[in-house]
């Protein structure tokens, strides 16, 4: 088995089950344009998100990294007409195109992006006092995802979904001396989410056309103490 081959594979799979679409598409090549780098989910895995949107009913979804919009519009696609998404970027360049991005996929109106640092937006955003998420999706810088991830269950409730991906980084996370700094995020994650009575969890390794890597779906099974 090797890259050809999974990437081989996804492209079969998608072609028979994540038809091509235009709006999502004219996403990629504007972020491609404006130099954004390409590290976007995949097709088959923005599906995968759609999915367990719709699976969950869920009404309310944040993001934690926006990049230019691809997965965000996967994510909003399933939410109801007066469903609500916010998405957090912390470069306002990227968050340009995603608004563009998002605009031109007619998510202007159920998608919020909220520009700046993620340390800086999710206090604030709790702060508000909005109704939990029901779905939480976390994509963005590793080293703090066990800081997105403890954010992200004081604004859910007993049955929101926490998605977590790349947390497999090509094997690394199995190397406690690793000097990647994203792989110690992610081992900091983990660590942190074992320890968590109120989740349920599980992590999945993945193989296809963006690598060797993995993602993880958390249920937040009890509330806060």
């Amino acid at each position: 088995m090797n890259q050809a081959q999974w990437t081989a594979v996804d492209r079969y799979l998608n072609n028979l089950l994540v038809p091509s679409d235009p709006m999502l598409e004219a996403a990629l090549e504007a972020s491609a344009e404006a130099g954004l780098p390409p590290v976007n989910v995949a097709p088959n895995q923005g599906k995968l998100l759609n999915l367990l949107v719709l699976a969950s009913g869920a009404r309310t979804v944040l993001e934690i990294g926006t990049l230019g919009g691809y997965s965000t519009i996967w994510l909003a696609r399933a939410l109801p007409s007066s469903g609500r998404l916010v998405t957090l970027e912390t470069d306002p360049r990227h968050a340009a195109v995603a608004r563009e991005n998002i605009a031109g996929a007619g998510l202007s109106e159920i998608v919020e992006i909220l520009v700046g640092p993620a340390a800086e937006s999710l206090p604030k955003l709790k702060a508000q006092l909005r109704p939990p998420f029901d779905l939480v999706f976390i994509d963005a810088d590793k080293p703090a995802t066990a800081e997105y991830f403890a954010w992200s269950l004081e604004m859910t409730h007993v049955g929101s979904l926490i998605v977590v991906d790349n947390v497999v980084r090509r094997g690394q996370v199995v190397e406690p001396g690793s000097d990647d700094q994203n792989v110690q995020g992610m081992r900091r994650f983990l660590d942190r989410l074992a320890s968590e009575p109120r989740v349920s969890a599980t992590a999945l390794q993945t193989v296809g056309v963006k690598g060797y890597d993995g993602f993880l779906l958390a249920v937040v099974t009890a509330e806060a103490p």
